[in-house]
């Protein structure tokens, strides 16, 4: 069970985070001569992320809101995500300059640990255990530390089309798991 944990809580992490789609931003900073320490921005990113796993529930009891009433919140932010990876349209607008911002701002926050980030490891926190949640983080960080360190080269490996197809798929992925995340917090 806990192998299955990992794995379902790591592919929607993955598909949240979507690493894959924000690699031709990532690309477009490089191309501008802006520096990204891959480090730095993963550890930001973990920072923020365990944060608010462990003290999350914490700031939400102080505003007399449920877990449940937030799963359900994020279940639809993670629901409009997903319809913007694949229709391509931006129902949510981000307040920085892609272009100007380095490795904290804008690629750790809002990039990897945004909204719809920590949205979903606090609503995750009512389906799976804290371990789980951690090693789906970790798994994570992984992945978008290799992808980070390794954009340039990806650059002249993907496509346009390439980048756009994956984008579309963790989109259907996103609606379908807040489709799941909404049943079982509505029942609560």
């Amino acid at each position: 069970m806990t192998i299955k944990a990992i794995l379902s809580v790591t592919l929607i992490l993955f598909s949240v985070i979507d690493i894959i789609g924000s690699l031709p931003i990532i690309i477009n900073m490089k191309k501008e001569g802006i520096k990204i320490q891959s480090g730095l921005a993963t550890m930001a990113a973990a920072i923020i992320m365990v944060a608010f796993l462990f003290f999350g529930a914490g700031i939400l009891s102080l505003f007399h809101i449920e877990v449940s009433s937030f799963a359900l919140a994020g279940a639809l932010v993670i629901f409009f995500i997903g319809l913007e990876m694949i229709l391509g349209i931006r129902f949510f607008r981000d307040s920085h300059d892609e272009g100007g911002s380095g490795s904290i701002v804008p690629i750790a926050f809002p990039l990897l640990a945004g909204a719809g980030t920590l949205t979903t490891i606090i609503s995750l926190k009512s389906e799976y255990d804290n371990f789980s949640i951690l090693a789906g983080i970790l798994i994570n960080l992984i992945i978008v530390f290799i992808i980070l360190k390794s954009s340039g080269w990806l650059s002249t490996k993907m496509s346009d089309q390439v980048i756009s197809t994956l984008r579309k798929v963790f989109g259907i992925l996103l609606i379908a798991i807040a489709i799941q995340m909404f049943k079982q917090n509505i029942m609560l």
